[in-house]
């Protein structure tokens, strides 16, 4: 039976990605100042004008948000509405409990170095390729089959359509990731094969007008980008704006850290990390390794969030590089390693 795996991502440009760069870039600012602030920040921008909400409880001194907001998003008008934490949440995550309710999914897979999807990684590196040449607002998709690609889609601000296509068909003739679809032509001839992959580049014509000047974004909008694609579920939570007492994002990269480290000791071909919390409490609720369609115990790990945060070292301002090319897949990471 064939099977048919597509994905996508999205520039640093694209405005949901400038909304969660701004999320997190607030929330490194915090944490440099105070390792344990408390930070829950949503953005939303477009047309001239971010609004920046949430809560902050944080001894960090002299927070410039509109300045941080205007570096990554240029010359906007900032509306600020933070206030502090709820002492009601508070009282649980003071006591070491988790700062919500929910549940993370961790995914790693041998069949890349990234230990992430192929079609995952393939659309991530086009949208890096193209952005090194049309720094703006850019998506791109790509569709594999058996592990060949059939497909693939490019939109990118400020690219000509004759000059983006060049630089796909370039890309994939040139990376070595997967193949591509082909009438091979006889080695003797010394000519490149004949390209078969079905391409939509600018599908809807050429643009200029891209980012906040075209479209609104919002904070923790692209979640199966940030993570593993639509192949793995999620479990429901956005990671950008939020510190590591909140297990939606800590135990997510928890969970795929575990996921990794089960891909390695069991050598196998794809692992499955299920994790959930309660408000307040500090234990999961659920602790479950799917290896290969096995299911296993989770075991070895201190899986409080405190132990997470300990363990994976997460109350430094690392979090803004997180919100560009996913969350997932880069080496400097911590739960990567």
């Amino acid at each position: 039976m064939s099977h048919y795996k597509t994905a996508e991502s999205v520039s640093p440009k694209h405005p949901d990605k400038i909304c969660d760069q701004i999320s997190d870039a607030i929330l490194d600012a915090h944490l440099a100042q105070d390792p344990d602030a408390r930070v829950a920040i949503d953005v939303a921008g477009g047309h001239g004008t971010v609004f920046v909400t949430g809560e902050v409880t944080s001894k960090a001194q002299d927070i410039n948000v509109a300045q941080i907001v205007r570096r990554i998003a240029g010359d906007v008008e900032v509306i600020e509405h933070i206030f502090e934490q709820s002492p009601e949440i508070a009282q649980g995550v003071d006591a070491g409990g988790a700062g919500d309710q929910g549940i993370m999914v961790g995914y790693a897979t041998s069949e890349t170095k990234e230990l992430l999807p192929l079609e995952v990684v393939l659309a991530r590196r086009l949208c890096q390729h193209l952005y090194e040449k049309w720094p703006y607002d850019g998506k791109t998709q790509v569709t594999i089959k058996e592990g060949t690609i059939i497909s693939v889609v490019a939109s990118f601000q400020h690219a000509p359509k004759k000059e983006l296509k060049k630089a796909v068909v370039n890309w994939l003739q040139s990376q070595e990731l997967a193949p591509y679809a082909a009438n091979l032509a006889p080695a003797m001839t010394g000519r490149r094969p004949k390209l078969e992959v079905e391409l939509h580049v600018n599908p809807s014509g050429d643009w200029s007008i891209g980012g906040f000047d075209a479209d609104a974004g919002l904070t923790g909008r692209k979640l199966v980008v940030d993570n593993y694609g639509p192949r793995v579920p999620v479990g429901g939570g956005a990671f950008s704006g939020k510190d590591p007492s909140k297990v939606d994002r800590s135990a997510a990269y928890m969970a795929r850290k575990i996921a990794v480290d089960y891909l390695k000791r069991f050598q196998a071909n794809e692992v499955y990390v299920y994790l959930a919390y309660a408000i307040g409490h500090d234990k999961p609720l659920e602790a479950t390794a799917i290896v290969d369609g096995e299911e296993k115990r989770v075991e070895g790990y201190d899986l409080s969030p405190r132990g997470i945060i300990k363990s994976l070292d997460l109350k430094r301002p690392i979090y803004e590089a997180t919100a560009r090319w996913g969350h997932f897949g880069h080496k400097e990471f911590p739960w990567e390693k």
